[in-house]
Order: C-alpha cells, then sequence, then structure tokens
C-alpha cells in the first residue's frame, strides 16, 4: 500500500506563512507526480500546485507568486512554501501522489491524504 502524509497546517494572520509537508510510503517504483490541493467546506477540491517527476511545476492562478512547491526525492517528500496567505487561503490542504507501484500490475495510481487544516484569520 502506498500512503501520503501531510503535516504543517496551523492558524496563521493574513500576510503571514507556513510550510506543508507531505511524504509518499509504501512499494513505490516511481513516482509520476505530487501535488497539493485544496477543498473549503462547500466548494470543490482545486490544484493549488503540482511536480512532476521530471521537476515541472504548475501552481493555480490564485497562488503564483505566493506559493512554492518544492521536493525531495530521497524523502519521496514535496513542501509546499506558502506566503502572504489570505483568508481565501483557508481550507483544508491535500496532498496526493501518483505513482507507479513496484509491485501490483502495470500503471499508476493516484494517493491522497488525510488533509491537514490551514486557517488564515486574524
Amino acid at each position: 500500500q502506498v500512503r501520503v502524509m501531510e503535516s504543517g497546517g496551523g492558524l496563521v494572520p493574513p500576510g503571514g506563512s507556513l510550510r506543508l509537508s507531505c511524504a509518499a510510503s509504501g512499494s513505490i517504483s516511481m513516482i509520476n507526480a505530487m501535488g497539493w490541493y485544496r477543498q473549503d467546506p462547500g466548494k470543490q477540491r482545486e490544484l493549488v500546485a503540482g511536480i512532476t517527476g521530471s521537476g515541472r511545476t504548475n501552481y493555480a492562478a490564485s497562488v503564483e507568486g505566493r506559493f512554492t512547491i518544492s521536493r525531495d526525492n530521497a524523502k519521496n517528500t514535496i513542501y509546499l512554501q506558502m506566503n502572504s496567505l489570505k483568508i481565501d487561503d483557508t481550507a483544508v490542504y491535500y496532498c496526493y501522489c501518483n505513482a507507479e507501484l513496484a509491485a501490483g500490475g502495470p500503471g499508476s495510481i493516484e494517493v491522497w491524504g488525510q488533509g491537514t487544516l490551514v486557517t488564515v484569520s486574524s
């Protein structure tokens, strides 16, 4: 089984910063992509930032220039540095991992973390 675990959420005032971490573990042959989604109650889940196996990154327009996704391949871990946080950034942030398994058949799987809550409030 492949799983991911997020951490780093919390309460921060507007304009503040947080760094989220997500570590993938399990029988992983290759990670194709990892990234961050977020969701508020009553809203659809949206992609915040992603990074491919080749290192290509993409960001939601609403966070471009404020958030930075990075990775530590040796640890199968990604990070989301969140700066200049806004109240609208408040959400549960979910890590995902698209990976090829070391066993279990061909093709890739997508695994989601349990989420970490980011609350931006004064």
